[in-house]
């Protein structure tokens, strides 16, 4: 059979024509395409930790933001509702109601509260600037700073529309949630087009956080369950078991966050220590508001100085309220309080924690109640964003 010899020169032409056609084709095709690559109009944030962390006091840094609509663990009611169930089993649920909330669709709370609803059957509603000041509720002016108490008695009855209404009205949803142990757990959410979500990781020396369990026993009982897996039985932690948990999940977050992470969260985690929060608060607000695309107004500035700079470490019946407290003394406050005994254990359970996290440990009695002594390390690598990872180190 005779063979035809094409000419080199003529098949580069035709293979040139031809990508230049498909290239063609392909950018008509795609003008008409939805861009895809374009963010959504709204930032979504998760502050990301666990109980008696001083999460409570972040989340009120950016709830009482003008541009910020902002919920505090609505992931409650799922838990509440399948107290049954183990906190890995009900990921997924949570997960679902976050990404539900963040796009300001409240129809989720449908399975949790099928009863007609007001604005305080929300679990810790008025710790929402937000869901105080209009449009959800007619009392107070966006620009003020708001109380809780104030607000459970002037906006409780407005009806439960009203979250959605005020939640499309904002540049910014903020979500605080302690209910995710596994940073891996929130991929979806990260590469979901729909969001564009960003985590700030809240984390606190275990030894303040035992302190500040001891004073909130009973109100963590039943979380305490869930977390252990104890189908439905209330659990105080007088072994450690949580808080082995607890820190487990900060170190898992942490090091998915920082060793060979995914793309997709580049400029997208920044990790936040209390301690160094309560020191120097305004710098450190400034960088997660910065890191938030949020500005620092000078209403706020005056708020964050008189909430930081009050008298004593706070009451027991405040544990969980924002009140105005010595900031840096409740961060010390373990080391007065907590016998040497209990230290001693916690650091068993949580070395791993507290060494990655950049806590000291303590050898004695003296070492711990030695208040010159500084327990918490310089910022290195102990603080992680984005903005200074360098993969070459």
């Amino acid at each position: 059979m005779a063979r035809i010899r094409i000419p080199s020169t003529i098949v580069i032409i035709f293979v040139t024509v031809q990508t230049g056609f498909l290239l063609f084709m392909y950018a008509r095709y795609s003008s008409f395409m939805p861009q895809s690559e374009e963010k959504p109009s709204q930032v979504h944030i998760l502050i990301l930790s666990s109980w008696r962390s001083g999460s409570s006091f972040v989340g009120q840094l950016f709830s009482q933001h003008p541009s910020v609509f902002y919920l505090m663990e609505p992931a409650w009611h799922v838990w509440v509702t399948m107290y049954q169930n183990s906190a890995k089993v009900l990921h997924m649920a949570v997960r679902d109601l976050v990404r539900s909330v963040f796009l300001c669709d409240m129809s989720v709370f449908d399975a949790y509260m099928p009863w007609k609803r007001n604005l305080s059957d929300l679990f810790q509603w008025a710790a929402s600037r937000a869901l105080c000041s209009a449009p959800a509720c007619d009392s107070f002016q966006r620009t003020d700073i708001t109380s809780e108490l104030a607000c459970k008695t002037l906006c409780g009855r407005y009806p439960f529309s009203k979250v959605e209404e005020a939640c499309k009205t904002y540049s910014h949803v903020v979500i605080k949630e302690v209910r995710f142990f596994d940073l891996k757990v929130l991929y979806p959410l990260l590469t979901d087009p729909s969001l564009n979500l960003k985590i700030i990781h809240l984390v606190r020396d275990p030894r303040a956080v035992v302190k500040s369990r001891e004073q909130s026993v009973k109100a963590l009982a039943r979380d305490n369950g869930i977390v252990l897996s104890t189908n439905g039985t209330k659990v105080e932690d007088s072994k450690y078991k949580v808080m082995q948990e607890v820190c487990r999940s900060h170190v898992q977050i942490y090091e998915t966050a920082t060793l060979k992470p995914p793309n997709f969260l580049k400029d997208r985690y920044l990790m936040v220590r209390f301690e160094d929060l309560v020191r120097d608060p305004l710098s450190e607000i400034s960088e997660m508001y910065k890191f938030a695309d949020l500005s620092l107004t000078p209403r706020l500035k005056s708020w964050v100085y008189n909430i930081t700079h009050g008298q004593g470490p706070g009451k027991k019946k405040e544990a969980f309220k924002i009140t105005s407290r010595d900031a840096v003394s409740v961060s010390q406050a373990w080391r007065n309080i907590l016998s040497f005994q209990k230290v001693k254990k916690i650091q068993e359970v949580c070395k791993g924690a507290i060494n990655i996290l950049g806590y000291q440990l303590v050898d004695s009695e003296k070492e711990q109640r030695d208040l010159t002594l500084d327990l918490v390390l310089p910022r290195r690598q102990n603080q992680f964003s984005w903005s200074s990872f360098n993969p070459k180190h």
